[in-house]
């Protein structure tokens, strides 16, 4: 039992690994952006796809991982997925173009979609449901959130030393050696289904209707948001849904069964992960901005700014497991985002001459906190209930909520920044006493504003749909619902 339990760890230390180099790319090459686009002379809408691209194709395909790793088995998909991001991080790394990196960033997306909800899969049939289950989920949604906020501190140090290209380079050994230890320890897993039919349709119009409408949404603030072009990416994008949703309820074995959603804590928590992750993630793509382009700071002491947040992630994260078996997980997620709100509203007051210590680390230190303590229970909340075949799925979903999430809160953002920066310089009478730098600081403002608006909403998310069963745990609600059959 003892081996047993050790095996188990080490278990959660391979794909929590994992995960973290999923969830730190979506955010190391922040830092890296400003020598990215001096090396490839890109422009601010252009750079913006770095991130964009691989979030897209990332939140695009996860419901095909996910769905994958139940068909095809968990061990098989996250190897497959862990070698494709290692090649295609080594590619990245050795681009001669702008829009070869873009490509290639969503080739690394693509393989990210495939990995990280067979991990989560795998974590959710090694651990039993109750306390033993949510401090591995503990782990995981530390890793999920401090993942992001130490991508910008070894952002910050791989770029000025080594230079931009080896925010790539690091992930190749890294994956070799996930790799080979999930091929010692992870056990084997077959198909629990009796079929291999995967619903490629499927996967293909839900993935092509989420790039339209993000690409819509980015295009927006530049050609207008009547004009033609904006009206028929956004167009496309709700026709391809429609089709997405017509397609899954004739389909005889779909990519989605919706009568997952019966559970309705699953809808609840993926209704509330997407708003939270559109405000934070967003966030270190502006704040990364200011302190490099505003504040002068250097890419290293750009990502030591940062470092306050993942210690104030790894604080929170441990002590939510003891809260969660005293209150249950619905009281945390109506308090959390609005102390992450909190801190986004007071980065919205950030000075052109700002003081790191005065205007940017009480900010910061509430985004950890509340961030710490957000990822935990909001995972518990979506993964509960759920059968074994279906894990992959319930993986997949919480993912895609996130890191669709991620590319739409960054397109709304970002074109509420460029938007905000324009109409501030045609308000201004005497235009040669405006600076750029004041200009984007007047787009990073009203960026800060809505994200903050973000978690407000996804506190009032928590508050109505989520259903609280019992003050002691999830196992309880576990037990409760766990007879549920979808599918």
């Amino acid at each position: 039992m003892a081996e047993k339990a050790k095996n188990h760890w080490w278990i959660l230390i391979i794909l929590a690994l994992a995960q973290f180099m999923v969830v730190l790319d979506t955010s190391v090459v922040n830092v890296a952006l400003p020598a990215v686009q001096r090396a490839f002379h890109m422009s601010q809408a252009d750079l913006q796809w770095i991130i964009t691209a691989y979030t897209l194709t990332f939140g695009g395909f996860l419901l095909f991982g996910g769905r994958a790793a139940d068909l095809f088995g968990r061990r098989r998909m996250f190897m497959i997925g862990i070698a494709l991001f290692g090649i295609a991080s080594l590619l990245d790394g050795l681009s001669q173009s702008g829009g070869m990196l873009i490509g290639l960033r969503a080739a690394q997306g693509l393989a990210a979609a495939l990995m990280s909800p067979a991990a989560l899969s795998i974590v959710l049939v090694t651990y039993k449901e109750g306390h033993e289950r949510n401090v591995a989920l503990s782990v995981w949604g530390a890793v999920a959130s401090g993942g992001a906020a130490a991508g910008v501190l070894l952002g910050g140090v791989i770029t000025e030393y080594w230079g931009w290209r080896w925010n790539f380079f690091v992930n190749v050994p890294i994956a070799i050696g996930v790799l080979y230890a999930a091929w010692r320890l992870l056990p084997a897993h077959e198909s629990e289904e009796t079929h291999t039919d995967l619903d490629l349709l499927g996967a293909a119009s839900i993935t092509a209707a989420m790039i339209l409408l993000v690409y819509g949404l980015v295009e927006a603030p530049s050609h207008g948001w009547t004009a033609d072009s904006t009206l028929g990416y956004l167009g496309g994008a709700i026709a391809l849904l429609i089709f997405f949703i017509a397609n899954e309820l004739r389909a005889e074995h779909p990519l989605i069964s919706f009568s997952i959603f019966k559970i309705r804590n699953i809808t609840g928590a993926n209704l509330t992960m997407m708003p939270i992750v559109a405000g934070m993630f967003s966030t270190f793509f502006f704040a990364s901005l200011y302190v490099q382009n505003i504040l002068g700071y250097s890419p290293v002491r750009t990502g030591l700014s940062f470092l306050v947040i993942p210690v104030c992630i790894a604080i929170s994260a441990t002590q939510v497991p003891r809260l969660i078996k005293k209150t249950g997980y619905k009281p945390i997620l109506m308090v959390a985002p609005l102390v992450v709100a909190v801190g986004l509203f007071m980065l919205a007051h950030v000075p052109l001459q700002g003081s790191y210590v005065h205007n940017l680390l009480p900010g910061f230190a509430l985004l950890g906190l509340g961030m710490g303590a957000t990822f935990v229970p909001i995972t518990i909340a979506a993964t509960s209930g759920v059968s074994g075949r279906e894990s992959g799925l319930a993986s997949g979903l919480l993912n895609t909520s996130q890191q669709i999430g991620g590319a739409l809160g960054l397109a709304i953002l970002a074109g509420v920044s460029t938007s905000s920066a324009l109409h501030f310089a045609k308000g201004v009478t005497d235009p040669t006493s405006l600076t750029a730098a004041q200009a984007a600081l007047h787009g990073y403002h009203a960026a800060f504003y809505v994200a903050s608006g973000f978690m407000v909403g996804a506190a009032l998310i928590a508050t109505i749909v989520l259903q609280q069963k019992g003050k002691v745990g999830v196992a309880q609600e576990d037990a409760a619902i766990a007879p549920v059959h979808v599918g």
